[in-house]
């Protein structure tokens, strides 16, 4: 912009010293005037003074020595140091109580949530029943320490406690819902959570969660297990899914399209464990007089079926 137009007329001077080719000292002023304000240089300004100079160099950057042995590769989860000692329903009881005293955002409430965490994955079943029974209280906002922190428990108690408490309808449906998505994330799924959680397909109005989720962590149950087929929990879970296809997906309705695809969906998710239904997938993906969404939705249900089962030998040519 033109002269006449500048409202803010500045200037920085610095004066630096170099010493052995290393600045040792730099003074700066930096002056700025506003120019509507002012007659002949005077007015409206502000003057800043500023003096950097180096004192010493330091030949050698002190610092700790890291003996390697000490050095390990790990994942970026949380750790907490495993203890000897045997924890109790009565402590971890106690820990609900003072998780409800505590202020909701406070760093004591995230410390007493994650040791209430690490603490359920020690009791047993048994011990897990006893302290849902003393924890149906609720804090406050109705909050419930124990529901919230079962998800990330992870143990085969947790899971089955978390399958009698859906199974009871004593939860709210978004608490549910929250269960049935954590089951995509145990990382180290047993047969017993899975034999568990296998009648809540055959829930009147079972939700599309409880399918995903389930087959979710069958697949990820198959994927450590090469053999898994032959385990009898995922058997009961792939009859059920079989069961639900009725030979070749016919529906009669839409209703019954969006259940037929969510079954789809959720055999495709499984994985492995799916190869004993390709058969019954080919002829619902060739069968013409299927809905073109079911026919699609047969074929995407072989995303996870291994390369042994020859897909284009169970589809005919031309279709």
């Amino acid at each position: 912009s033109s002269q006449s137009e500048q409202i803010l007329s500045s200037k920085l001077e610095c004066v630096q010293s170099i010493k052995d080719g290393v600045l040792s000292e730099a003074r700066c002023t930096e002056s700025n005037l506003v120019t509507p304000f002012s007659q002949k240089g005077s007015g409206a300004k502000t003057q800043t003074q500023s003096s950097l100079k180096l004192f010493q160099v330091e030949t050698e950057t002190p610092y700790k020595k890291v003996d390697s042995e000490d050095l390990y590769v790990t994942s970026m989860l949380y750790e907490r140091e495993q203890t000897e000692r045997e924890v109790t329903g009565e402590e971890v009881t106690e820990l609900i109580w003072k998780l409800c005293l505590a202020h909701s955002a406070s760093f004591e409430t995230a410390d007493l949530f994650m040791t209430l965490v690490f603490e359920l994955r020690h009791l047993s079943l048994e011990a897990l029943k006893v302290l849902r029974r003393r924890s149906l209280f609720k804090c406050r906002d109705n909050w419930q320490p124990l529901i919230d922190a079962l998800p990330s428990c992870a143990t085969e108690a947790c899971v089955v406690l978390m399958k009698e408490i859906i199974a009871s309808g004593e939860v709210e449906e978004d608490k549910v819902e929250y269960f049935f998505w954590s089951f995509s994330f145990i990382p180290k799924p047993t047969s017993g959570m899975i034999e568990s959680l296998a009648p809540l397909l055959k829930l009147p109005g079972a939700s599309q969660s409880c399918f995903l989720g389930l087959t979710a962590l069958l697949h990820r149950f198959c994927s450590a297990y090469s053999s898994c087929d032959d385990v009898p929990a995922v058997q009961s879970v792939m009859r059920t899914l079989g069961k639900f296809l009725g030979g070749n997906c016919t529906v009669r309705d839409s209703e019954e399209l969006s259940q037929m695809q969510l079954v789809l969906k959720a055999i495709g998710n499984a994985g492995l464990a799916a190869a004993s239904l390709a058969p019954v997938l080919s002829l619902c993906a060739s069968l013409k007089s299927n809905p073109i969404e079911i026919r699609l939705a047969a074929i995407q249900a072989f995303r996870r079926i291994p390369c042994s089962v020859r897909v284009s030998d169970l589809l005919p040519a031309g279709d």
